[in-house]
Order: structure tokens, then C-alpha cells, then sequence
């Protein structure tokens, strides 16, 4: 009986700290904006207009990003959770890109080898300090919103309206 009281007083507790980190509820995709349009992760693999796969292996690669310590390095930034209705934050529009990760890249896919070392031959590097992006949904972004050898000028991050 003891157990069943302590059981019935500890899952409240549990659920209601769930809650208030935000794990059970959803937010709005990770999202950048860049220029005029955004980027932002995918809802579903099928409505993404750009795939991009990861790999371990360098050789495989078509993309590197290297993960560092300091913003100050870093081509792109994300600090943050920013939810804004600014001009410049991420709307869904005609001109939003879609992004999706997958595990099976065609051979026309981004294949982005993510990586903390620096080996001379780095596309991107990125600092990724929020909750709701990974530095793997970060780095998709940053290579989905850009050409490869292109430095990305000026992003902002958001949610969508």
C-alpha cells in the first residue's frame, strides 16, 4: 500500500517537471531566416524541398561543419531560444525552404560530416548553445540557407508566425 501512495504522489511531480522543461509539448520547427526567405527543419521527410544526410566518415562528405567553443569563431550562431514577430524572424511563406535530415542521402544531397576538430579543410563552423536546436538541425540549416563555399552574411533566428 505504501508503495502505491508513493508511486501515486511521485508521478504528478514527474509529469509537471516534464512539462515545465517543454518535453512533452511541441514547439515550432527549428528555423532560420536569411535575407528575405527562411529555412527552417521539416515537419515530414515527403514536404521537404531540401535533404541533406550526415556522416561520419570524411571521405563521404560533401560538406564539413566543425562544432566550436566560442560564437566569436563561428560562421553561424544560435544562443538562444528567440520566439519573435520581428521583421526578419522565420514566417512560412512561398519562398521558405523545407529542409529535411535523412538517413539515406541521394547523390545530389548535402552529406554534412559534423566534426569538434579543425583538419584545414572546414565549410562552416557553427556554435550551438539552445534547447530547441541541435547542432545537427543547425548545421542542416546553415547548409540548406547557403552554397557551400558561400559565408552566410546575416541569419536570424525565430519561430515561425
Amino acid at each position: 500500500m505504501l508503495r502505491i501512495r508513493v508511486l501515486a504522489s511521485a508521478v504528478p511531480l514527474l509529469v509537471v517537471g516534464l512539462l515545465a522543461r517543454g518535453e512533452l509539448i511541441a514547439g515550432p520547427p527549428p528555423c532560420i531566416a536569411v535575407g528575405d526567405r527562411s529555412v527552417q527543419i521539416a515537419p515530414a521527410l515527403g514536404r521537404a524541398q531540401i535533404h541533406v544526410g550526415f556522416t561520419d566518415d570524411p571521405a563521404r562528405a560533401t560538406v564539413r561543419v566543425q562544432i566550436v567553443d566560442s560564437p566569436d569563431a563561428a560562421d553561424f550562431a544560435v544562443t538562444d531560444d528567440v520566439v519573435t514577430d520581428e521583421p526578419g524572424g522565420c514566417v512560412s511563406a512561398p519562398e521558405s525552404r523545407l529542409v529535411a535530415i535523412t538517413t539515406n542521402p541521394a547523390a545530389t544531397d548535402a552529406v554534412i560530416y559534423l566534426t569538434h576538430d579543425d583538419d584545414g579543410r572546414i565549410d562552416y563552423r557553427i556554435f550551438v548553445r539552445a534547447n530547441s536546436f541541435t547542432a545537427r538541425e543547425a548545421a542542416a540549416l546553415l547548409v540548406a540557407s547557403s552554397s557551400r563555399h558561400a559565408p552566410i552574411a546575416t541569419a536570424s533566428i525565430g519561430s515561425r508566425s
